[in-house]
């Protein structure tokens, strides 16, 4: 460990942020960074804990007190070393990840965990002003020919192994650009562009292919991919919104919050915009669903000068801190205030919206709400809520967003013409021990596979899924398994 006393000495601090007031005119990241100083000091709280219960917290398996040791010795090149033999992106987890190897810090049993997140980025993004991150050249290129379909986090993740491994790897994306919702999903003020950027050019030139603008199943064809190439990964992420299907849901004014979220990242990036313009400036806007899209969408309607900004929860409002039904080193459901949420936002729990009331031409003008009363199980979980009596009023609002997470991938075109099976949530049935679908040589990662999730997560399925790919082409694979880091200590 870097310091034996550090955690005794330091308590954690997160960087700086840009005034609210500033930030809320410009859609730039708005976290500044540590001096060496204060990452010396966060780094230094590190208890190199005898069993790190961060490695289990964090899906990649991130080697987390080694890095933190070497960022406290100023070893740059063994940081990033360490830090990218389990996480092919920092720069994208250092960002947006809500960290669970937090939760699990043994730290955090009675002080503040360490700043785990803020760290790797750091470690990141001083390996790229130093030169430490190169293009990942294979020795040898193996003659197998690889698909990614889809470049979210899984499958930028499985062609970076893939290509690593020595495939050669094509990947189809159907936006204009690579990185799924890395690009169109997360704003540019949590995630900037030249960020995905920057790694895009790197996978470009260590052999990785992307073509863009090719919707497998529309205007590239499945059976020239089942013909050319030697295997297949899905990796089209959860795509499908879940939606609200109450009178009014037709209104002028009501749509999905990815709608609302990609029209803004195309923005930003002078990009043409599809459809019907959705902009929230001088409106009455209410999120619906209290999730990160759902902040990120607060953050977006402030920043187009909403007249207010109102969200919505169905569940109860969430404790402050730990209870006894979620222990440590448990991922725990408390209350969570983002920086969406600083930049103000009206927040309601346990509330359900009944209606949405549209002005005689048709645009929504109102919203018809009602509170819920929960019932809690034993364990503290909200089991089932009955509607408060008289508790019905209307809200003004003239754009809704409807930010209530994913059901499932699209089915319709590559999927039903693939005739994969289908799990019984609507995701692409294939287990973790092999990744592989129904169709042999078709395998599948990410959230196209376990549901909606974290970043974290779909890094960590593209990772595991490459490695049996590689077994499936090759017979073995010496890429790394994600406990292999934890079997070396």
């Amino acid at each position: 460990m870097g310091k034996p006393t550090g955690f005794l000495e330091y308590t954690r601090e997160l960087p700086s942020k840009r005034p609210v007031q500033e930030r809320k005119n410009d859609y730039r990241e708005f976290v500044n960074t540590w001096s060496g100083q204060e990452l010396n000091h966060q780094s230094a709280r590190c208890m190199n804990c005898g069993i790190p219960f961060c490695h289990s917290g964090c899906p990649l398996g991130n080697v987390i007190p080694e890095f933190n040791d070497a960022v406290y010795r100023q070893q740059w090149q063994e940081a990033y070393d360490i830090l990218s033999s389990t996480n092919n992106f920092p720069e994208f987890t250092g960002r947006i990840c809500p960290a669970p190897c937090e939760s699990s810090c043994v730290l955090g049993i009675n002080q503040p965990p360490v700043a785990i997140e803020e760290i790797e980025k750091h470690i990141i993004e001083v390996a790229f002003d130093k030169g430490f991150v190169k293009a990942n050249h294979p020795a040898m290129r193996t003659g197998k020919k690889v698909a990614i379909v889809g470049s979210g986090p899984a499958g930028l993740a499985a062609a970076d192994q893939l290509n690593a491994a020595g495939h050669s790897v094509t990947v189809f994306e159907r936006d204009d650009e690579p990185g799924g919702l890395l690009r169109y999903g997360i704003p540019d003020f949590k995630l900037e562009k030249w960020v995905v950027a920057r790694r895009v050019r790197l996978m470009e030139e260590a052999g990785i292919t992307f073509k863009c603008n090719s919707e497998v199943g529309v205007n590239v064809g499945i059976n020239d991919l089942l013909r050319e190439y030697h295997a297949i990964v899905l990796a089209g992420g959860s795509t499908i919104p879940r939606d609200l299907p109450i009178p009014g849901r037709d209104l002028k004014g009501v749509h999905f919050a990815m709608d609302f979220l990609k029209q803004q990242n195309k923005r930003v990036s002078s990009l043409p915009v599809q459809g019907e313009d959705i902009w929230a400036t001088n409106k009455n806007v209410v999120v619906i669903g209290g999730g990160d899209t759902g902040s990120d969408c607060v953050g977006t309607s402030n920043r187009h000068k909403a007249m207010s900004v109102t969200q919505f929860e169905l569940m109860p409002k969430p404790p402050h801190a730990r209870t006894e039904f979620m222990p440590w080193p448990t991922y725990p459901m408390i209350l969570k205030t983002s920086s969406s949420h600083e930049e103000g936002a009206d927040r309601h729990w346990a509330i359900a919206t009944k209606e949405f009331i549209g002005d005689e031409k048709g645009n929504l003008k109102a919203l018809k709400t009602v509170k819920l009363e929960w019932k809690m199980t034993e364990d503290g979980r909200a089991a089932k809520f009955t509607e408060v009596p008289g508790s019905e009023v209307e809200l003004p609002c003239e754009l809704a967003l409807l930010a209530m997470g994913f059901v499932h991938p699209q089915h319709h075109g590559l999927l039903k013409q693939l005739d994969v099976e289908l799990d019984e949530r609507g995701n692409v049935k294939a287990s973790e021990k092999n990744y592989v679908t129904n169709i042999a040589k078709v395998f599948t990662a990410g959230d196209m596979r376990r549901g909606q999730s974290l970043v974290v997560w779909a890094i960590s399925e593209g990772r595991e899924c490459a490695r049996k790919v590689d077994e499936y082409l090759v017979g073995s694979s010496l890429l790394e398994r994600r406990d292999q880091s934890l079997i070396a200590l």
